[in-house]
């Protein structure tokens, strides 16, 4: 057990079989068996999971990295900015993107109508009592996708000539680390009204 316990990728691919023996046990025994409800709560399972890395990172650059890089000698930096940076930033905007992908299914297995009215804020039939929870669940959606946006489109360009794999000049790296930095800390605001929308939908409105 040790032996599995020390290799990631066995220990991922074991949880995964695990998951996956969970996930089949929970459509038997469904009231529906194997339906659309099934295939929403699987999206779900894959949404959260996704959402944990990619929130769990954007955390640990947060509130460990960026704060701590400033104290660490020289001679010891170019070890975070070679080899823990790059890998953590390839499953930060991998996460990123599956976090959306599942989002976006959850939402339509719940039909079309429901998937208008969270995206347009409540106002897809027009805007009645009621509806002010889509309003709310719709401004999380539509932060999430902001902060996906963000980390492909201004946070990884930007880490990649902060970082080297990209050929920069030591100012255009020096600007571009800043960039992104102010993409993560954007991320961060916007993370905890994001995830409260998110929460407090599902919990109040199911």
């Amino acid at each position: 057990m040790g032996k599995l316990l020390s290799n990631f990728r066995a220990t991922i691919i074991l949880s995964l079989v695990l998951a996956g023996v969970m996930i089949f046990a929970f459509g038997r025994i469904a009231p529906g068996g194997f339906d659309l409800g099934f295939w929403q709560a699987t999206f779900r399972w894959g949404h959260v999971v996704s959402g944990i890395l990619w929130i769990g990172l954007l955390y640990y650059f947060n509130f460990v990295q960026i704060r701590v890089m400033p104290n660490i000698p020289a001679e010891l930096k170019p070890a975070v900015g070679k080899h823990i940076a790059p890998e953590a930033l390839f499953w930060f905007r991998w996460a990123a993107l599956a976090t959306v992908v599942f989002g976006l299914a959850v939402m339509f297995t719940r039909g079309h109508a429901y998937a208008a009215e969270v995206m347009s804020f409540g106002f897809a039939g027009g805007l009645v009592e009621g509806d002010q929870g889509f309003t709310l669940l719709g401004v999380g959606v539509w932060l999430a996708i902001v902060m996906f946006l963000n980390v492909w489109g201004i946070i990884w360009p930007n880490q990649k000539r902060a970082l080297g794999i990209v050929p920069a000049e030591d100012d255009v790296k020096a600007k571009a680390a800043r960039i992104a930095m102010l993409g993560s800390r954007t991320n961060l605001l916007l993370s905890l009204p994001m995830l409260a929308s998110m929460a407090m939908y599902q919990t109040l409105f199911g």
